[in-house]
């Protein structure tokens, strides 16, 4: 039964994505910036509670009162593909991804995410890659947006933890901007390269923001490591060793869907 519905899902997406992304090609030209992300991130949304009907997974947010009413650089732990698809259904502002240029010319994702205001990173630039990025995120902030990024890069196997790159950091350093971590346990219910989905509920943990005035981008990163890696050990012990548990400070809860 999982892979049917894992099954029906990937029918699902083929199905919806490409009529969903014509829809926005024909409806962007006539929209303001602000107005073509919620028609993309209804997609999303729209997701989440297929995958909650279909496939059993249900998630519930803590902290939700952490996130700033300003700008704001969200880092976030990466397990799976369900953050990156339920984050824009899920955060009130409008999230400004950061990926690689190469992305925009995959087919209806990549042309629909072209006519977002994402921020894109051009390694052909090499050292002036960075200052765009910086511009871009400046830009997008001033413009009522939150830049996400997963400072491990690429998603990690649940219980484990990956190298935390300090690109995220140095950004929110560079744009004085506020850096808000964020824990999850998204591989429990969408595994690291696996096509089978599995029912159960995602455990989401916002913390509180971190000043970034008059701190490094290494203690910075040192410190968002620290909290998202602590609390991933308080909403996923049984994942860790019990070397590994070790107490954090725990937010208040909302549960959706």
């Amino acid at each position: 039964m999982r892979f049917i519905r894992s099954l029906l899902l990937m029918i699902y997406f083929a199905v919806y994505t490409v009529p969903y992304a014509c829809a926005c090609f024909i409806a962007f030209p006539f929209m303001s910036a602000e107005k073509r992300y919620w028609m993309a991130a209804f997609w999303c949304k729209s997701s989440v509670v297929v995958m909650r009907y279909l496939n059993g997974i249900r998630y519930k947010i803590e902290g939700m009162e952490n996130l700033p009413d300003g700008p704001a650089v969200l880092l976030s732990k990466h397990q799976s593909a369900w953050e990156t698809l339920a984050f824009p259904a899920l955060m009130p502002r409008p999230l400004c991804y950061v990926f690689k240029r190469e992305l925009l010319f995959v087919p209806f994702f990549g042309w629909t995410m072209g006519m977002l205001k994402m921020v894109h990173i051009d390694r052909r630039q090499g050292k002036d890659a960075f200052a765009s990025v910086a511009r871009q995120g400046r830009e997008r902030m001033a413009e009522g947006a939150w830049v996400i990024m997963f400072p491990e890069g690429t998603r990690t196997r649940v219980g484990q933890q990956g190298k935390y790159k300090s690109g995220g950091a140095r950004f929110a350093v560079e744009t004085g901007a506020p850096v808000v971590p964020i824990a999850h346990n998204a591989g429990h219910v969408w595994p690291r390269k696996s096509f089978l989905k599995y029912a159960g509920i995602v455990t989401m943990s916002i913390g509180r923001p971190i000043d970034t005035t008059g701190l490094t981008p290494e203690e910075v990163n040192l410190r968002v490591e620290r909290w998202i890696e602590a609390e991933m050990r308080r909403i996923d012990p049984d994942s860790y060793g019990p070397a590994d548990r070790f107490a954090t400070e725990s937010p208040g809860a909302t549960t959706g869907l």
